[in-house]
C-alpha cells in the first residue's frame, strides 16, 4: 500500500472508530439495546476512499448525486456495499438509481414514486428497491431540501405501497438549520409511528448526521447519515 494511502487509512479508521463510539454512547444514553445503523455519506470523495471503507467494515455508502454515485457504483461493484441515495432526485435520474441504488431515502412526491415504479420495471433487477418517504420538518423555511408535509405522507405511503417494484421502508429528514434537532426528530418519529399503524414494515428512520446524530438516535433513528466526522472535510469541487 502506498504511503498516502495508508495514512488516510489510518485516518478514516480512526474517525471511524470516534463515530462508532459516539453511536454506542447515544445508544446507552438513550436506553437502546440495538444501535442504529451507520451510513457513510461519500459526496465529494474518491472511489479510493470507499473503498478503503469497506476494508474497515463498512457496509452501506450514501451518495447525494446520481453522476457521482453511478461511477462510484460502477468501479466498486465488486465490493459488498449496500448503497443509499439520499439526496433530492429528479424523476429523470430515477433509471439511472435503481440500476445501484438500495434504498432511496429521498422519495417526496408522487411524480418521483411514478419514475421510480416505472424505472424499476425496465431495469431487469428482481428485488424492490426500498423507498423512504423523506418528510420535511420545517414548512416554513425555504430551505430547497424537499421533502412532503407530514399531512402528505399517508397518501404518499400508499402509493408507494401499491406501486410494484417498490418497498415502503419508512421515513427521512433532515433537521431545520438553526432549530432544536430533538424536537425535529420527536416530530419524525411522530410520523413514523403513524406510518406504522398501517405499515408495520415501514420501520426504517433515517435521521441525524455528524453534527445531530446523538438527537437521532435519542429519537428512535434507525439509521444515521454521517459524512464529515468519517471522512473530514470535502474536497474542493474542481
Amino acid at each position: 500500500m502506498a504511503e498516502g494511502e495508508d495514512a488516510r487509512r489510518a485516518e478514516l479508521s480512526a474517525n471511524l472508530a470516534r463515530v462508532r463510539d459516539r453511536i454506542a454512547a447515544a445508544a446507552r444514553a438513550a436506553g437502546r439495546d440495538e444501535q442504529p445503523r451507520l451510513i457513510v455519506v461519500t459526496k465529494f470523495h474518491p472511489a479510493s476512499d470507499v473503498r478503503l471503507l469497506a476494508e474497515l467494515g463498512v457496509t452501506d455508502v450514501g451518495e447525494n448525486r446520481d453522476q457521482e454515485a453511478s461511477a462510484k457504483a460502477a468501479e466498486l461493484a465488486h465490493l459488498p456495499l449496500v448503497w443509499h441515495f439520499i439526496g433530492q432526485l429528479q424523476t429523470n435520474k430515477a433509471k439511472s438509481v435503481v440500476r445501484y441504488a438500495h434504498t432511496v431515502h429521498s422519495v417526496d412526491r408522487p411524480a418521483l414514486v411514478t419514475a421510480l415504479g416505472k424505472a424499476m420495471a425496465g431495469s431487469g433487477r428482481e428485488d424492490r428497491v426500498s423507498c423512504l418517504i423523506q418528510v420535511n420538518l420545517d414548512p416554513a423555511a425555504s430551505s430547497g431540501r424537499g421533502g412532503a408535509l407530514p399531512e402528505e405522507v399517508p397518501a404518499l405511503a400508499e402509493l408507494v405501497d401499491g406501486t410494484a417494484r417498490l418497498a415502503l421502508a419508512g421515513v427521512m429528514a433532515v433537521a431545520p438549520l438553526g432549530r432544536d434537532p430533538a424536537a425535529a426528530f420527536g416530530r419524525l418519529r411522530a410520523v413514523s409511528e403513524h406510518l406504522r399503524e398501517r405499515y408495520p414494515e415501514a420501520t426504517m428512520i433515517s435521521a441525524g448526521m455528524s453534527q445531530d446524530l446523538e438527537a437521532a438516535v435519542a429519537s428512535g433513528a434507525t439509521h444515521l447519515r454521517i459524512g464529515t466526522n468519517v471522512l473530514g472535510p470535502r474536497p474542493a469541487v474542481r
